[in-house]
Order: structure tokens, then sequence, then C-alpha cells
């Protein structure tokens, strides 16, 4: 009995060799190229001007520095330029970029927004019939988090943000940075981490409490006050993975692109995150870029 399963086993091995070989032979799939994104976090260039010359990015110096700025953006060669606006003003996007391009609407005439200055002007450089908006728009502010449980622990974390941040624009505003410079600034790991810890970790220290003057279109009934905190990183979370959501379509659209994104600083990490998780894609460091 046991000689004839042995002679089973043996004849069932031989039968599987052929296969075996044929694994072992068979050429490798080729897998599909990752989407390679670059994501560039602004502290929005409209909301450094106050009325000083240092400060506009339209005066003849500022835009000497956005020129190099682009021009190490350009490096990148990034195939689709993505900025924050809602899809659903695309039409207007279009038609503005499409004066914009045929050098019928100057870009003083359109505004000091990174969208203009960077978005509109590198496609423009890159000669690309398109600037796709993915944003989805909110109006929540970070200072509904006012009280509850532990609340020290958010608010702390804002500070030191606050510090970086308004720190980076006071240096601007006197003429301390160049605009590369203040981005580059703002892009480093290490503050682009501040910037996610302070919104997407540490406010879920904070329990037992409520919103203070939480916008309109917050339903508060649907709050749990003992998680309040939660319920914040949520609002933003939410608005983030609706970004994704868009940039994801995009990348559906127009597939094995590289991908440069001009968003808010407050953005990018959380994006980086869920892009870095993503097979499909590959987030490059912007630092080679930025210099």
């Amino acid at each position: 009995m046991m000689l004839l399963i042995a002679k089973k086993a043996l004849l069932l091995g031989a039968a599987l060799l052929p296969f075996a070989d044929a694994a072992q032979t068979a050429p490798a799939v080729a897998q599909p190229a990752k989407t390679e994104i670059l994501l560039v976090g602004f502290d929005h260039l409209s909301q450094l001007y106050n009325q000083t010359e240092a400060s506009d990015v339209l005066s003849a110096k500022r835009q000497q520095e956005l020129a190099r700025l682009n021009e190490g953006l350009q490096k990148f060669r990034p195939q689709l330029v993505l900025v924050e606006v809602d899809p659903a003003y695309q039409a207007r996007l279009d038609s503005l970029y499409a004066l914009y391009k045929t050098d019928k609407l100057p870009a003083r005439e359109l505004g000091r927004s990174e969208t203009y200055q960077v978005g509109f002007a590198l496609a423009k450089r890159l000669g690309q019939g398109q600037v796709y908006g993915v944003d989805s728009y909110s109006a929540t502010s970070q200072g509904i988090l006012q009280t509850g449980q532990n609340v020290g622990y958010y608010k702390n974390a804002l500070a030191e943000l606050q510090t970086v941040a308004r720190g980076a624009k006071k240096q601007f505003q006197a003429g301390a940075l160049t605009v590369g410079q203040h981005v580059a600034l703002l892009n480093r790991p290490e503050n682009l981490q501040l910037s996610h810890r302070a919104l997407f970790n540490t406010p879920a220290y904070v329990m037992h409490g409520r919103f203070t003057r939480p916008d309109a279109s917050i339903d508060t009934t649907r709050l749990n006050p003992r998680y309040i905190g939660a319920e914040f990183i949520a609002l933003f979370y939410k608005r983030n993975l609706e970004i994704y959501s868009n940039i994801l379509a995009t990348q559906l659209a127009h597939p094995g692109q590289r991908m440069l994104l001009i968003m808010g600083q407050l953005h990018v990490g959380v994006l980086r995150e869920l892009l870095a998780q993503n097979p499909d894609f590959k987030v490059v460091a912007a630092d080679k870029y930025l210099k």
C-alpha cells in the first residue's frame, strides 16, 4: 500500500514538472508605471500681502523670484498641474487659463494667488492645454476647538505651528526671505510634520467639549461631545479625502503622468500620507526642486 502511494506521488510530481518549468520560464508581466506626484505647500501668496511692496508678489522683485521658483519646479517636468480650485469651477479655470496662455490676460490682472502665479505660469511654460482643479472647499476654522478636557495639548501644538508660520510670514513681508526661500521653509519635512500633527493628531486628546462658533455648514446635532477632538479631525480629514478623490479621478483620466499639486501647506502632510499608501503613486520629495 505504501509503495502504491509513493508511485502515485512520483507520477503526480512528474506531471506537475511541465507547469513548474513554464512558471519559471514565463516572461515577467510589466507593471504599469506609477504616477509621480510632487506636492508643494503654500502659505497663500495673496494672504502674504500687507500693502507693502516687499510683501507683494506682483512687484518686479518678487516676480523675478517667482520666475526662479517656477524654473526649479519646471525641472520636475510635470505633465499635469493641479491647483486648489474646486472642480465645479473647472470651466471658469479653463477660460482664465485660455486667455492667460495666449497673452490676452496678464498675470497681474489674475491676482496674487499661487494658482495663477505658479500654476498658470508653469503650465504655460510647459505648453500645457489645461490646469486642473482638485480642491473641495470647506470654510471650517482651526479656532472652533477652544474648550474641552485636555484642550491644552491642541492649543500648544497649534501655537507651535503658528509660531513657525507667522515667523516665516513676517520674514517674507520684511523682505528677509525670497518667494522660493519662503516656500522651501514651509515644505521642510519637520514643518509639514508640525502642521500635520497639529490638525490631524493632537486634537484627539480633547474630549468632553463643544465647538466654538462653528460654521453653519457643520451639523452640530450629529457631533459627539465626548470625542469633540476626534470630531474636529474628522471635519478636516473629510475635506482632504475629497481632495484625494479628485486627485485620483484626474489620475484615472490621465494615467501614467507626472503630477504637480499646488495646495495650501496644511493639506500637504495628510495628502502625502494618503498618496504614499496608494500603489499607483510615487510621492516625490519637494526639496530637490525648491532650492
